[in-house]
């Protein structure tokens, strides 16, 4: 039995096709194979959230999700994300508040804000720490991070105000 899969998915906005292992992680896909290096593999237990990316518009690790369950799926990176504009205002909340040290967590952190902005927009900072519970940092104690985010949510509710 051949354990290798020809998988068909679209990533970023485009179409790919690649024969896989059936055993390959989203994150080993998107890196090997795509050479999209943003996911990072860190805990490879789904803890720390560094692999984090979104399938049909839904975060999920890429660590614990085999690359051939998303056949047919739309699967975005923090390329995308940059790319379209997105993320640029938490970009540049997390740049203004030094919510960014060693930059290992960052598209984790980042990939979660803009989840976290996009369907809770009323979040207070505990609600964001506790949203933002599942990715770690070593190097900002998290303050920064939590600071940046608050900023652009209250940017946003500004923004909708008359």
């Amino acid at each position: 039995m051949d354990r290798f899969v020809l998988l068909s998915m679209t990533v970023n906005g485009e179409r790919v096709e690649r024969r896989v292992d059936a055993r390959t992680h989203l994150v080993d896909f998107l890196r090997a194979e795509l050479g999209l290096m943003s996911a990072r593999v860190g805990c490879e237990h789904g803890v720390c959230g560094a692999c984090t990316v979104r399938v049909d518009g839904e975060i999920v690790r890429g660590c614990l999700t085999l690359a051939v369950q998303l056949a047919g799926a739309r699967v975005e990176t923090i390329e995308h994300l940059s790319e379209t504009g997105e993320i640029a205002d938490l970009q540049r909340a997390f740049y203004e508040r030094n919510a960014v040290q060693c930059g290992y967590c960052t598209v984790g952190m980042l990939m979660t804000a803009a989840e976290l902005v996009r369907t809770r927009p009323d979040a207070d900072r505990a609600a964001i720490r506790q949203y933002l519970s599942g990715n770690y940092c070593r190097c900002t104690g998290y303050q920064a991070i939590v600071d940046a985010v608050a900023t652009v949510l209250k940017q946003h509710k500004e923004a909708l105000s008359p």
